[in-house]
This record gives C-alpha cells, structure tokens and sequence, in this order.
C-alpha cells in the first residue's frame, strides 16, 4: 500500500460512508446496449471484494447515479449496499438525503467520481475522490487520484485506502493467512 499524505490521511481517518458513481467509476466507462435495449456492463471482482472489506469495516457503502439500468440494481444488491439513488439527475439533493438517512456530517464521506455531473457532491464531502480517466475539470476538484483505472480496482484502491487511515486494512488482511 502506498504511503498517504498527512491531509489525505486525516480526512480518509473520518469517513463513515463511501458513495459511488457507477459508470466510469465501477466500471470503465462503456456502456455495452444488445439489440433488445438490454444494457451490459462489467464490474470488477477486485472492488466488489473491496467494498465488503470495508463494509465488515463498520464503514457505509452507498451509490448515486444518473442512470437507472437493472444490472447495477443487481450488483448492488449481490454487494450488499445498503444506499442506492439510481436515476438521479440532481446529485446535490440525492447527497444531502443520503447524508439524513445514513447520519453522517459531509466530512464524514468520501465520493468517487469521473465527470462534472459528480462535483456537486465532491465539492461538498470530506474526501472526493476521481478515477485518473476523470474529466480534466473534475480531476482539478480531487483531493485524491486513484492509480488504477475505473473498473479496474479503482474503487478497491479507495476502499483500502480508508481502511488503512483508519487503521483497519492490516487485521483484515491477515484474516486471510491465518
């Protein structure tokens, strides 16, 4: 694991609950459509594992998108998410309700976003967080870059990164080699 900054390290130390964008985020960004409408998209392995790590963390999970396609509803709840806003247009209220029902402070959320539509939460949580593909303005709004690329354990990097600010990464990684 990489070392954290003092200020990244601080602000990852207080997050109670992750929110995700899906498309560009979870994934890489393509939207495969069949024939039929059906939209097809693909999901890393690496991230699903990630976001139950820091779920069992005591850390909230929780997704905003301006979609609405019937595979991140599965994935979300093979994943065990507990707060979904699916076909959102107005991120800035879906946050603010979502901040309510989880009961956590902005400060105490990181999100992890690609495009301009998701800087109305980044401006506004305690650590924003953007994939390296981001759109440029986005990127400028980050506190935080992934090293890996969206769909591709981006959202495993995020999810590791707080576990070790707050001191959980190393114990649940041991579980496993004992």
């Amino acid at each position: 694991m990489q070392e954290l900054s003092p200020e990244i390290q601080t602000r990852a130390a207080k997050i109670k609950l992750l929110i995700m964008d899906v498309d560009g985020v979870l994934t890489d960004g393509r939207i495969f459509i069949r024939d039929n409408g059906e939209e097809i998209k693909s999901f890393h392995t690496l991230d699903g594992h990630g976001l139950k790590m820091l779920q069992a963390s005591g850390v909230q999970t929780a997704i905003i998108t301006g979609r609405d396609a019937p595979s991140v509803g599965v994935r979300v709840k093979q994943l065990g998410i507990r707060h979904y806003y699916k076909g959102i247009h107005d991120k800035r209220a879906a946050y603010a309700d979502l901040c309510a029902q989880a009961g956590v402070s902005e400060q105490e959320c990181a999100f992890i976003g690609d495009d301009v539509v998701d800087l109305p939460v980044m401006v506004r949580c305690g650590l924003p967080v953007a994939v390296p593909e981001a759109h440029w303005f986005t990127l400028q709004h980050a506190a935080y870059v992934t090293q890996k690329s969206a769909g591709k354990g981006a959202v495993r990097e995020l999810c590791d990164l707080i576990m070790q600010a707050q001191g959980n990464l190393e114990n649940a990684l041991q579980e496993y080699i004992k």
